[in-house]
């Protein structure tokens, strides 16, 4: 019987293990230094500093993610909260060390006769390019230290309120008291009644906390404009794009395609309304009901077998990789109370591993989750081919191998199922189409709508509820019931009370579209495009994301690209629509 749990003994035995003392002692040691940028030899300077950038990001990769890898698991474990808090303040000194690096690194004049003269920094120079232009957006440096030691009772505070109030809720359904995230993944519940109910005491479950959470997200949001325009950024949302990588054309053609292609998203919502008795709209409720006679679940078991088997066929090194996976316990499978919800791969490079936490409930969503994740995993194992500081993919192109992933799964199933069963698969693509895209530029409207509001004051939850519905009413249409929507939606997203990433929904609908064109180029060239798709994964933390994905043929600056990726998922309604009508 496979372990359930993931092994995180890899990383210490326990919070006494001495040999985490010991890793924290040499990341103060490391911090003090990483910032002594002394002597007349510039080159050597820049050398010893970018490596004493290295052994930190190894260092604080193990240190943190013990204790934050255990706090996901569960969130009332007080010795990984204790850890996580006083990592938090030696991040202080770690902070400061890397600001005096790229302090260093902009006054650096001859900085390209530097790096010509050392084949280490070459191997770095993307990074000390951008460092450079960094130094531009830095606090000044007598208020940084403070600023920084003020946020840990500010945002990252709120932040931390915040998992903790969502760890610890519970759901009252059906007289028993449920973790939040094994009652919202009733959503794929066969029996409508099910769905309904959940849906009903999950949205009832949100007023035990909504007042907190609405100071949670304004005071985070708060700190950050604040920040942003210390740093010197117009806007909060000109800070992202830079910190990503990505440019505001980029963007705007992203979402002029995605505003284009909304009415057939509602097509398609009306039209699953319709198969399942709604005529006035889907409600909320029934996003995710399974329809067709495919109702199938998977064990954990039936599901690994079912991804090996299918990433065997492209790529055997990916299909023992996922294997692998499963035998050394990397993932983290069920819901059950204090867990986090929802799902996520984080990878650590010096180790050569990932760890996967999923809510795993036997859906064929829950298969395809698995498959995302371990996406992040293979993206990960790529990225063992560059330095760890060149590891850290930008948002938008961190979901480029997760929907590569997802969309063969579903491509391959579909090829070998029955009608009905593909009609189920087709409409499980878009199922997850409309979150990544639908629901994330709603995500997208509701986090500007906030920003405005919170620049004159601190929002309500009630005011959040309603920009919610507001953001669901602009995304959604007359595709969702007006009656029956989600404007708690704010309270349960953690990707909003995140301290040091804003506007996390955007990457999302970038890493769908982008995805669906990489799979696309695989489908042009078969197996032997596969070395150009591991390429291209190693390349996303060494280069802005336009040059990235020009390496592939693909130009993200034109809405006509943007346009062509969503003409897969149009096809995909159309079919779903002709089906739907011979039923």
């Amino acid at each position: 019987m496979m372990e359930p749990t993931w092994d995180l003994s890899v990383f210490y035995k326990g919070f006494d293990d001495p040999a985490l003392r010991e890793d924290i002692r040499q990341i103060q040691q490391w911090a003090v230094k990483a910032g002594q940028l002394e002597g007349e030899d510039v080159t050597a300077t820049l050398e010893g500093a970018l490596r004493a950038m290295e052994t930190l990001e190894n260092l604080l990769s193990r240190a943190f993610g013990f204790a934050q890898l255990t706090a996901e698991a569960d969130n009332t474990n007080d010795e990984a909260l204790r850890l996580i808090s006083e990592l938090d303040n030696i991040m202080v000194e770690v902070s400061l060390a890397h600001s005096r690096i790229v302090r260093y690194v902009g006054q650096v004049e001859d900085l390209e006769a530097r790096i010509a003269q050392s084949e280490f920094l070459q191997g770095y120079a993307f990074i000390l390019r951008e460092m450079k232009d960094n130094a531009a957006h830095l606090l000044p440096a007598d208020m940084e230290k403070w600023m920084l030691r003020m946020q840990l009772d500010g945002g990252d505070a709120f932040s931390k309120l915040r998992d903790r109030l969502m760890g610890t809720l519970t759901v009252d359904l059906d007289g028993k008291s449920l973790p939040l995230p094994a009652v919202r993944g009733m959503a794929y519940d066969p029996d409508p009644a099910v769905r309904k109910a959940a849906y009903e005491a999950e949205l009832q479950s949100y007023r035990k906390v909504e007042t907190p959470m609405a100071y949670c997200l304004a005071c985070i949001k708060g700190e950050a404009m604040t920040l942003s325009e210390a740093r010197g950024f117009s806007d909060l949302l000109s800070q992202q794009l830079y910190e990503t990588r990505m440019d505001r054309e980029t963007l705007e053609a992203l979402l002029t395609a995605i505003r284009e292609s909304l009415p057939d998203f509602r097509r398609y919502l009306k039209a699953k309304g319709a198969l399942l008795g709604h005529f006035n709209g889907l409600p909320f409720y029934d996003l995710f009901a399974p329809v067709g006679r495919n109702e199938r679940k998977y064990t954990v078991e039936e599901a690994r077998e079912l991804l090996v088997r299918v990433f065997t066929q492209v790529d055997p090194e990916m299909g023992a990789f996922i294997d692998n996976a499963f035998s050394n316990r990397w993932i983290d499978l069920f819901p059950r109370e204090g867990k986090s919800g929802g799902a996520f791969c984080a990878g650590f490079h010096a180790m050569g591993i990932s760890r996967v936490l999923t809510n795993f409930v036997g859906s064929f969503s829950d298969v395809s989750t698995l498959a995302h994740e371990l996406g992040h995993g293979w993206h990960n194992r790529c990225m063992l081919r560059m330095p760890v500081l060149l590891s850290d993919s930008p948002m938008p192109l961190a979901e480029t191998a997760s929907i590569f992933n997802e969309t063969l799964l579903s491509h391959e199933v579909r090829k070998t199922a029955d009608e009905e069963t593909r009609f189920s698969l087709l409409e499980n693509s878009l199922m997850e189409s409309t979150q990544t895209i639908v629901d994330i530029y709603s995500r997208y409207l509701f986090e500007t709508g906030v920003l405005e509001a919170r620049k004159t004051h601190i929002p309500t939850a009630e005011e959040f509820n309603r920009l919610m519905l507001d953001a669901q009413e602009a995304a959604y249409g007359d595709g969702l019931d007006p009656n029956v929507r989600h404007a708690s939606m704010w309270v349960n997203k953690s990707h909003y009370y995140s301290t040091g990433r804003h506007f996390y929904n955007f990457p999302y609908a970038f890493g769908h579209l982008f995805g669906l064109g990489v799979f696309r180029k695989y489908l042009e060239k078969g197996s032997a495009f596969m070395p150009e798709y591991h390429a291209l994964l190693s390349r996303c933390g060494s280069a802005p994301i336009a040059e990235v994905a020009s390496s592939v043929g693909i130009d993200v600056r034109s809405v006509d690209y943007w346009r062509g990726a969503l003409d897969i998922i149009r096809g995909e309604v159309e079919e779903f629509l002709s089906l739907c009508r011979n039923r």
